[in-house]
């Protein structure tokens, strides 16, 4: 069984460290949603990394092995995007707010995931989501845009609603179709 569980975690890093980079690579480019702000088309690959991230939480205590491989996850992924965003010229902006939000968004949800290990799985997931998916849009926008030309504070606040609202859906949607075909 413990097997199974590390096969499973390894899947889910792969999967987590793929999504990042190419949330990254579509980091530029914009749907305007009009009421519901401005949505970066990386939003839309990001969002499932949050309940990636907590699958393999799930994968790595059950296979007995706690924190470390998901912190190993987390850098790995920083790392790749980095490596990836750099190859392709990506703005240096773009890869400070992305390692940034990344270590620091991904490192707070772990630890609250962890801290209520005693709850379902779908209360660990929305809780540490609740945090850490506002924390990751404000400080990947701040430090992406602050500054730059058309990126007031009123466009700022539009791409983090936007990113807040698809994050938060995304996220849900994944967790609970996890959590249904747990079930099945």
């Amino acid at each position: 069984m413990k097997q199974a569980h590390l096969f499973w975690l390894g899947v889910t890093a792969a999967l987590y460290t793929v999504a990042v980079a190419v949330s990254n690579l579509l980091i530029p480019i914009f749907i305007d949603l009009g009421p519901l702000g401005m949505l970066s088309a990386g939003t839309l690959t990001f969002g499932i990394t949050f309940t990636l991230r907590d699958i393999a939480h799930q994968s790595s205590a059950r296979a007995g092995l706690g924190r470390t491989p998901i912190f190993l996850m987390i850098g790995l992924a920083a790392v790749v995007n980095v490596a990836v965003a750099a190859a392709l010229e990506t703005p240096g902006r773009f890869l400070i707010a992305s390692f940034g939000a990344i270590l620091l968004s991904e490192t707070v949800d772990t630890e609250i995931y962890h801290r209520m290990r005693s709850r379902s799985w779908l209360m660990r997931v929305f809780s540490s989501n609740a945090i850490s998916v506002p924390l990751d849009s404000i400080a990947f926008t701040v430090v992406a845009f602050a500054g730059e030309p058309g990126y007031d504070a009123l466009v700022m606040a539009q791409i983090v609603q936007a990113d807040l609202l698809f994050k938060f859906g995304i996220g849900a949607l994944v967790a609970l179709g996890k959590n249904w075909w747990d079930r099945a």
